[in-house]
Order: C-alpha cells, then sequence, then structure tokens
C-alpha cells in the first residue's frame, strides 16, 4: 500500500483497489462452468509446454462453434496431446476428445447436484471477494485516522471521508454480489 497524505489519495486508493477486488471477482466467475460454452472456463488450465506452464490460449486459438462444446486449434499440433491431457486433469470434470490436428471440448449438461455444487462455489468465491472489499475498507480507514493524528486533516474531513469510505464499500459489494446473483441464476437455468 502506498502512502497516504491526504483523504483524496485514502478515497483515491480505496476505489482503485476496490475495483480491482470486483474485476478480479468477475474473471473467477468467468471460469466458472454454466452448461454453455464458453472459451473462458479454460482460463485458468495450464499446460506444460516444453516445461513451462502456459495458458491455452497462448498455444492456440479457442473458439465456439456451438453452444455445447469449444474447439482448439493449437498453432503446433505436436501440443495436441499436451492440451487434451491438461484439460482432462483438470477439475472442470471435461472429457475432451482430439483428432490429432484440434481438441474438441463438449461442455455436458449440468446435473442437478453439479449445479449446486458450483452455486455453493460461487458464494465461497462471493465470500472471499467480499472480505478482500471489507478488508481494503479497513485498511484506508485506519490509514486515514493515521494522518488525522498526524494533524494532516480535521475531524471533519476524516468523518467526511470515512462517509464516502462507506458509501464506497457498500457500492463495490453491491456490484460483487450482482454479479453472483447473475451467474447463480445462470447456473441454476436449466437448458
Amino acid at each position: 500500500m502506498t502512502t497516504i497524505a491526504t483523504s483524496k489519495d485514502a478515497l483515491a486508493q480505496a476505489k482503485t483497489r476496490m475495483e480491482k477486488a470486483v474485476e478480479d471477482f468477475r474473471k473467477d466467475l468467468a471460469a466458472i462452468r454454466t452448461g454453455r460454452a464458453n472459451v473462458a472456463l479454460l482460463d485458468q488450465v495450464r499446460v506444460d509446454y516444453h516445461g513451462t506452464p502456459m495458458p491455452i490460449n497462448q498455444l492456440g486459438t479457442l473458439s465456439v462453434p456451438d453452444a455445447a462444446q469449444i474447439l482448439i486449434s493449437p498453432w503446433d499440433p505436436g501440443a495436441v496431446p499436451l492440451i487434451d491431457k491438461a484439460i482432462r486433469t483438470s477439475d472442470l470434470g471435461l472429457n475432451p476428445t482430439n483428432d490429432g490436428k484440434v481438441v474438441r471440448v463438449p461442455i455436458p449438461a449440468l446435473t442437478e447436484d453439479r449445479r449446486k455444487e458450483l452455486v455453493k462455489h460461487i458464494h465461497r468465491v462471493l465470500e472471499d471477494h467480499r472480505t478482500a472489499v471489507r478488508n481494503i475498507r479497513r485498511d484506508v480507514k485506519e490509514a486515514v485516522e493515521k494522518i488525522e493524528k498526524e494533524k494532516k486533516i480535521s475531524e471533519d474531513e476524516r468523518k467526511r471521508t470515512l462517509d464516502e469510505l462507506e458509501k464506497l464499500t457498500h457500492s463495490e459489494t453491491k456490484k460483487i454480489e450482482d454479479l453472483s446473483a447473475t451467474k447463480e441464476k445462470e447456473v441454476l437455468e436449466i437448458k
């Protein structure tokens, strides 16, 4: 955390850090399977390519030819079995097939049990990110109280800043909760 000299610095830093937490949550949600094909599902999968773990999107072109399949066309045909193996060993529960040139990843329909598991996972990720936002609020609040003790800001300015910080925290938490509710609805929706 950079040093905070004014209340404006404190709010700017809080906003930046909280927005990063929201964006991180958005990325985490994109990697959760909903029964509909989405190339973001494979963002977390790493392929051991020549001894270096690499994301799949750096080894080839990913596309979604239909709602139930992801197609991976590697630039190096030698990477096909490596990509296949990486997807199989990931915890996504996907079973890819390959013809030596491309890897096809069928996205099976979600079972009711799997949907419930995914909703629980979404709630865990949501709580982690809510906690991150609250920790940012705590850090910034402590920094504002410190600069008030150092007589750099008045008590009124501290109160105003903390009120703004509270509004910002509430706003960013609401964004996270809205994203979570949308994703939960998507997971529970039966196609």
